[in-house]
């Protein structure tokens, strides 16, 4: 008797990386318009992607994420001549912006046009819109655009990590955060810039930046022509976007940031203690860290872009090396800084004592 098999291939159960070259872009861009999620590269970091106008596919980004459904999502776009057909309104500044700004780093948070799903914007009246620089994104998006035969078409993408965890900058941290999901992620090497897009509200009657990024408050005035205010709004007059929330950002072990006096302080009390107590690890800028056997230490630059890129991958690989604790020396101060500070003290907002 002849046994019969079934040579079908089976499902796939787990990530898979491909090569971000035009048969990964290809294959990436099926998957899209069949409604399913691809791990997408960014200059920024890497972003868990699903088309704009599929409201099947959106759910599948929040249920992967575990992600609030009123936590509104980025659309990612190929130009912004189609970014334009995603707002009911594009006021001056969001043109001068995106002349100076895009492909790049920066979301504009602009009046949502009546096509854009609820889903995207959480129930808002707004949306956050963004052209990428890296180029396989860019790739994928008029692939995207070509394929559903609309030049407008836009991609969803917000980091391709669990909510609230540390965001991902290569395509291996995308596989670490989705283990159990057959998802397909374009390998675009290491993140360029390393922390999220900046975000600028240009909503309203005052233009505001509701998330630091590489893209300085300082650049922005100066294509704007305008002093931005410095005061923080009434939460009741902004829009709620990515990343906005106290506890963002975070690592599982438990992180603390100190500033350095009260770090010396510190580690003479772990010295003092013969080291005991957990296994700790301390982050600084400003001065080298004696170690032991229960205290391990990394030094970065005291540069802010040095910070920016290296921060998010850093934080990751400590957390899988299961340390008691994690000791962040508090950032500088300064405009240069503002993004670094941010992510900094909302990675440990939930560890504070």
């Amino acid at each position: 008797m002849t046994l019969m098999t079934n040579s079908a291939p089976l499902p796939e159960t787990h990530p898979r990386i491909v090569a971000s070259d035009g048969v990964g872009v290809e294959e990436a861009c099926a998957r899209l318009a069949a409604g399913e999620l691809v791990g997408l590269p960014t200059e920024t970091v890497y972003g868990l992607a699903a088309d704009a106008n599929n409201r099947s596919a959106l759910e599948k980004i929040f249920a992967a994420k575990g992600r609030p459904a009123d936590h509104p999502l980025i659309v990612h776009l190929a130009s912004a001549t189609a970014a334009r057909a995603w707002a009911s309104q594009w006021p001056e500044s969001a043109e001068k912006l995106a002349r100076a700004f895009w492909p790049g780093p920066m979301t504009l948070i602009v009046k949502r046009a009546a096509h854009v799903l609820d889903a995207v914007t959480g129930g808002q009246d707004t949306v956050g819109l963004r052209v990428p620089s890296h180029p396989t994104a860019l790739a994928l998006l008029k692939s995207f655009a070509q394929h559903r035969a609309n030049a407008n078409a836009g991609i969803a993408a917000p980091s391709a990590n669990q909510f609230g965890h540390v965001s991902p900058t290569t395509a291996q941290h995308v596989c670490e955060e989705f283990p159990g999901i057959a998802l397909l992620v374009l390998d675009g090497g290491a993140c360029e810039v390393g922390i999220e897009s900046t975000i600028v509200d240009v909503s309203g009657e005052t233009v505001r930046v509701l998330r630091p990024g590489r893209v300085r408050v300082s650049d922005i005035e100066r294509v704007l022509g305008v002093a931005l205010p410095t005061d923080a709004p009434d939460s009741t007059d902004v829009p709620r976007v990515s990343g906005a929330l106290a506890s963002h950002y975070a690592p599982r072990t438990s992180t603390q940031m100190i500033d350095e006096r009260r770090l010396r302080m510190q580690l003479r009390a772990f010295r003092a203690a013969h080291d005991r107590g957990p296994t700790r690890c301390i982050i600084t800028h400003s001065f080298d860290v004696e170690t032991t056997e229960r205290l391990h230490a990394v030094r970065l630059a005291a540069d802010a872009q040095t910070w920016e890129f290296e921060l998010y991958a850093l934080l990751r690989k400590l957390d899988s090396q299961r340390y008691g604790e994690l000791i962040i020396e508090a950032p500088p101060q300064g405009p240069e800084w503002d993004a670094v500070n941010d992510r900094v003290r909302r990675a440990t907002a939930s560890s504070e004592r």
